[in-house]
């Protein structure tokens, strides 16, 4: 294979941030083999998420569990090879952060060792833009100033969760609560929990039916946590009543815990209307806008600031089910 078709290599990490005095400050990581500064990042193990990978690479070079923020621009770059490198990155901050505990559902992570990290360090924005040593690494820096500048920075994550997938309704003899998940639907429950620890999830909001309650099952045994189980969140209910749902998914972003909501398919548009309700014209254009919405096991992670007007859905992402 030519070094033009192989494939790209996909990367991930984060820039972690604090505040102090006032200013903003981020942890660069410098790697003695090539003599540069840069964020901390990783390759992909086989079968891992962008989101999990970010995680375990910032704590193998930095020693620091963080909570994933939202999104920052990707950098793409050739490597000697020939071969193409996509970095995805994150806005991260150290776990144990105020209003947030520290997180039960991973396990210790080995930091690098002195031979490919010999350094990190927490500099103001200034000493990191002049210590940076890959021009590109300021496209994901100038967006978290700019994030920071305008007082959307600090984030918490609203996360909805469709059920992953079910036992078909003409396969299922019993009653519609009760129908549960596929082997496949098991399998994107499980793939859940990686993404719901990334961004800290410590409230577990589902509908009772059993196809959402076993959904979540793999990430409060995790965590030994527990859900809030609503009968506004199921399908029968909300048909009835969609304004109850409505005021659900209005606590959450008034909340300050990071959270997750699975629901069902027909109850999305009204959670998706709350969302865009409160996002700028930018962000709730990009929310799923058609149905389904999301796949069956898919999560959108809605970003949220809470400003003086009110909260604010900053940004979103998502993040595909488990494949067959």
């Amino acid at each position: 294979m030519s070094p033009a078709r192989q494939p790209t290599v996909q990367a991930a990490g984060a820039l972690v941030w604090r505040v102090r005095q006032g200013s903003l400050q981020v942890a660069l990581v410098h790697r003695p083999r090539y003599k540069d500064w840069s964020w901390p990042k990783g390759k992909l193990e086989p079968g891992e998420g962008l989101a999990a990978a970010a995680i375990r690479e910032v704590a193998e070079e930095t020693g620091h569990d963080v909570v994933l923020g939202m999104r920052l621009p990707t950098v793409r770059y050739a490597l000697a090879d020939g071969r193409r490198k996509h970095a995805h990155y994150w806005a991260a901050q150290v776990a144990g952060r105020p209003d947030a505990p520290a997180l039960l559902a991973r396990p210790p992570v080995p930091r690098a060792s002195t031979t490919e990290i010999d350094a990190v360090r927490w500099m103001d924005v200034e000493t990191a833009q002049r210590k940076l040593t890959r021009s590109d690494d300021q496209k994901p820096l100038a967006e978290l100033v700019d994030a920071f500048n305008r007082g959307c920075l600090d984030t918490r994550a609203v996360i909805v969760a469709r059920h992953g997938k079910a036992v078909s309704r003409a396969a299922w003899a019993g009653d519609e609560a009760d129908r549960p998940l596929t082997p496949l639907g098991r399998r994107q429950a499980q793939a859940l929990v990686p993404v719901l620890s990334a961004f800290g999830v410590t409230q577990v909001v589902t509908s009772r039916w059993a196809r959402c309650e076993h959904t979540v099952a793999p990430y409060l045994a995790a965590t030994a946590g527990g859900a809030i189980v609503s009968e506004r969140l199921t399908e029968a209910s909300h048909q009835s009543s969609p304004g109850q749902v409505a005021a659900e998914v209005e606590d959450l972003l008034t909340g300050r815990t990071d959270a997750v909501l699975c629901t069902h398919r027909p109850v999305l548009p009204t959670i998706l209307d709350v969302l865009g309700a409160h996002a700028r014209r930018k962000v709730a254009d990009k929310l799923p806008a058609a149905d389904p919405f999301l796949a069956p096991g898919e999560a959108l992670v809605a970003h949220v600031a809470l400003t003086e007007k009110g909260p604010r859905v900053v940004a979103a992402e998502r993040h595909l089910p488990a494949a067959d």
